[in-house]
């Protein structure tokens, strides 16, 4: 994406907790609404300390209701508690204020085409396909995570008591050390979806190439997680028509490209109006320390405000697309 101007973000408190069943939870950030944050702290494996959730999936397919854009059940937690309890969760998180919710998803899902610029030669709608923003009047926006390459446990521990939705793009070089992450990922309402095996600048390989990057890749995802993508991102957001075609031909439905980009201390751009409007797709990456200087839920606490700020609920992408 090209590089624009750069608008500062806000950066919180960190303050995680040691993860306990749901009803300890909520009775001790009650009291930590009054008093003290909790201890800093995550631990135990994957999968034993959350909430148990159904695993993201297809519309109508198990753990999913009807009539909802195809949401799991488990998803929109926060929107029954109370504003204290919302208020102690954000504070928890060393958040400002709580993330806003997001409306119930569309009983139909829009109908989304390629934005114009981005189309390819020979292309035509029957190709999936490339957008950077979903056609909605939701006040909603969508967080993306790229690659896979920071495997923090933190990170889901705080989306999964917060409630914020996102969607991974998977590079199997970079997961495939730690599959058991990123189902548990799964687990808790995220769409796993498709990002080459290794990353390759896609326009410079061959068809048979750029076959074995998507086409396999879409199948170590439905291997390892039981479900075959329908959203693919190209890395580094370049394409051409035969990576249309090949995705199209081994089960993609449509390329989510952005419209944003987040990192721990600014925001980078594609609108000429530096701003954030309803349905757009916001990128970011799985890094951490090491490269960013700052953890995952760091990161989280800088785009969220970002969101808040500006009168938005982040959606799940899975639902309008």
């Amino acid at each position: 994406m090209k590089r624009s101007r750069s608008v500062v973000l806000g950066r919180g408190a960190r303050g995680p907790g040691r993860h306990r069943p749901a009803c300890a939870v909520l009775a001790a950030l009650l009291v930590a609404a009054v008093c003290s944050g909790c201890a800093s702290g995550a631990g135990g494996r994957f999968g034993d300390e959350h909430r148990a959730r159904p695993a993201a999936g297809p519309p109508g397919g198990p753990g999913q209701r009807a009539g909802q854009g195809g949401a799991p059940a488990g998803l929109r937690e926060n929107a029954r508690f109370s504003p204290a309890v919302r208020a102690a969760l954000a504070k928890k998180w060393g958040l400002a204020r709580p993330p806003l919710i997001a409306p119930l998803p569309p009983a139909v899902k829009p109908h989304i085409t390629t934005r114009e610029g981005f189309e390819v030669n020979g292309g035509d709608d029957s190709l999936p396909p490339v957008f950077t923003t979903v056609p909605t009047k939701d006040r909603v926006v969508f967080l993306t995570m790229d690659d896979g390459a920071e495997k923090d446990p933190e990170l889901l521990q705080m989306m999964d008591e917060l409630d914020i939705p996102y969607s991974a793009f998977l590079s199997d070089y970079l997961v495939r050390d730690s599959y058991g992450y990123f189902l548990e990922m799964q687990r808790l309402g995220v769409g796993l979806n498709n990002h080459t095996l290794n990353h390759p600048y896609l326009p410079g390989l061959s068809y048979s190439e750029q076959r074995s990057e998507i086409c396999d890749q879409q199948a170590v995802i439905e291997k390892q997680y039981g479900q075959r993508p329908t959203l693919f991102r190209p890395p580094y957001g370049n394409y051409n028509g035969d990576t249309l075609r090949i995705a199209k031909s081994c089960g993609i439905k449509a390329v989510p490209l952005w419209n944003a980009e987040a990192f721990p201390d600014h925001m980078e751009w594609r609108e000429e109006d530096q701003d954030l409007h309803p349905g757009d797709i916001i990128l970011t990456h799985f890094r951490g320390r090491k490269e960013w200087g700052t953890s995952m839920s760091g990161l989280v606490r800088a785009v969220m405000k970002t969101i808040t700020d500006k009168g938005y609920a982040v959606a799940r992408l899975e639902d309008y697309v």
